[in-house]
């Protein structure tokens, strides 16, 4: 009763937002497209939306989950066009907040105690509520300030209805002529699988934890202290910070922080966790970046966190450095070195592909050029040529056309390259080093020791392979010798026994017209052929 209820409300609002077309464009639902125009609200003009509003209006209305489906969306920008994307990216998590007595109940059954007993003050109106979790505020009985996230009660419920019905849809749509591009059902699954770890406030803690080790003592970032002893799989108890929102340019000019230092940190901050650290927040919008009165970043809200393999890493910086050496056929060979090609992708075409996103790039100043841009139009342009891209690399190029703008809104003139360059730099001569080449060797001694014992034998056997294979070899070679013998024997055979009968038809023609001694002649020799046929 439930889905029925939800399909209702989401066909209503698809119809208010002009979007039903798009589903009965569809070949399953084309037939029921007249339908349309039997809607009263159909004739009733729409406010000039674009698509992209529309559809971003749409999923606001529908609530929370369909809210967190247009962010996650947002950020596969390989499947998207760029005026849905800019839109769904606008998508605000601001959601209305539940009861707050059954805040104070969840915390209480998690964690085992009131809350009385928990905290030295417990408030009970909620300090923000979004679409997975609500915030509340509390001091420690340690006197120390912190936010409590706690996570929404019956959402697993929703969420698990929800998705259902997004793969209903999914799959509806994936008979429309786009859902080549967009995936629909690529794109469901990698959100349910985002959002069912959201749900779980223990790994985002864990992540917590992990970032902030690999700051530690940094003047660059700093992160919040976790309470482990206050955390749950439905409760997140983190150190509470005060800051300024990093996109209150005004309020950050006000307490003089050098706007170009941090900038130029914010991109710094992003090549450390991705290249050092190898362990990257994949949310770093304004609303989870906050500045402290001496210019440091603040970070919070640390559910989606993104690692790249080592392969990856490579990937991005011989792509990177190829582009700025504008080397384009470099980076078609990168991307063909990656494996990630298709055997049917046409390389040819590829590379001028990759000439034709490059060299309009290559006019502008460095200063003017987008790290994010570039790499999102060589991965769309990859899509193009059926070459599969990492998931992870999408995470990531999300996250720098992030940090890009918010940088350049910060100081306008920055230079990306000239702060990236060195990490790249460094990564490549890293990956050539000859400290790294005897880190390799190390880490494969172990199996080689394990080997070296076994290579006599496996020697002995692989020689007694070959010669196996040569005498297979001979053997293919006699067995197809008499196959061939015995084709052209039963081929002899098969021509004296047609001759036989032949000669025997003739025999009996030469009889009835009384030619006895040729009707004998040819009897004679249908005999000979007949034996020769045996």
């Amino acid at each position: 009763m439930y889905s029925f209820l939800r399909f209702i409300k989401i066909s209503r609002v698809l119809m208010r937002y002009r979007l039903d077309s798009l589903v009965l464009s569809t070949p399953l639902l084309k037939s029921f497209k007249p339908l349309i125009y039997l809607i009263p609200w159909h004739y009733f003009p729409v406010k000039k939306y674009t698509r992209g509003q529309r559809i971003r209006l749409a999923l606001e209305e529908l609530g929370p989950i369909f809210i967190k489906f247009g962010q996650t969306l947002s950020t596969r920008r390989d499947l998207i066009p760029k005026d849905i994307g800019d839109e769904l990216a606008k998508l605000q998590n601001n959601c209305p907040s539940f009861d707050p007595i059954k805040a104070k109940k969840i915390i209480e059954q998690s964690l085992g105690a009131s809350t009385e007993n928990l905290f030295k003050r417990f408030d009970i109106k909620p300090l923000a509520s979004a679409s997975i979790a609500q915030i509340h505020t509390a001091l420690t009985n340690d006197d120390n300030e912190v936010v409590i996230k706690v996570v929404r009660p019956g959402i697993n419920k929703v969420i698990q209805h929800d998705i259902k019905l997004m793969y209903t849809l999914a799959m509806l749509f994936n008979k429309h002529q786009l859902s080549k591009k967009l995936r629909p059902i690529e794109v469901v699954a990698e959100f349910e699988n985002i959002i069912l770890n959201e749900l779980d406030m223990r790994i985002e803690a864990n992540n917590c934890l992990t970032i902030g080790k690999n700051f530690k003592n940094s003047s660059l970032l700093y992160i919040p202290k976790i309470y482990p002893n206050l955390c749950n799989k439905n409760i997140l108890t983190i150190e509470r910070i005060h800051g300024i929102p990093v996109n209150d340019i005004e309020q950050l000019k006000a307490n003089n922080i050098d706007m170009k230092q941090l900038a130029e940190e914010g991109v710094i901050i992003f090549f450390t966790q991705v290249f050092k650290h190898n362990f990257f927040h994949a949310d770093m919008h304004p609303g989870n970046i906050f500045v402290n009165t001496n210019g440091q970043y603040m970070g919070v809200d640390f559910g989606i966190m993104g690692t790249l393999t080592k392969a990856d890493k490579d990937f991005l910086a011989d792509i990177f450095i190829a582009f700025f050496n504008q080397d384009y056929k470099k980076v078609a060979q990168i991307y063909i070195d990656s494996g990630w090609i298709s055997s049917t992708t046409n390389i040819l075409s590829f590379e001028t592909a990759v000439q034709r996103i490059c060299e309009p790039m290559f006019e502008k100043p460095l200063g003017e050029i987008s790290f994010g841009q570039v790499l999102l139009e060589l991965i769309q342009e990859a899509k193009n040529f059926d070459i599969t891209i990492q998931p992870q690399l999408l995470l990531l190029d999300k996250t720098l056309l992030n940090i890009e703008g918010l940088g350049r809104q910060l100081y306008p003139k920055l230079n990306l390259w000239t702060t990236a360059k060195p990490f790249l730099e460094d990564l490549v001569k890293e990956k050539y080093s000859i400290k790294h080449t005897f880190e390799r060797i190390k880490d494969q001694t172990p199996q080689l020791l394990k080997d070296i014992p076994e290579l006599p034998s496996m020697t002995i056997n692989a020689i007694k392979q070959l010669n196996h294979i040569k005498d297979i070899k001979h053997l293919y070679v006699q067995q197809t010798n008499i196959i061939v013998n015995q084709l052209k024997d039963n081929e002899n055979k098969q021509t004296s026994a047609i001759l036989a009968g032949s000669m025997t038809i003739l025999s009996g023609i030469l009889a009835v017209n009384t030619f006895w001694l040729p009707s004998l002649f040819s009897s004679i020799i249908a005999l000979i052929f007949w034996f020769q046929s045996i």
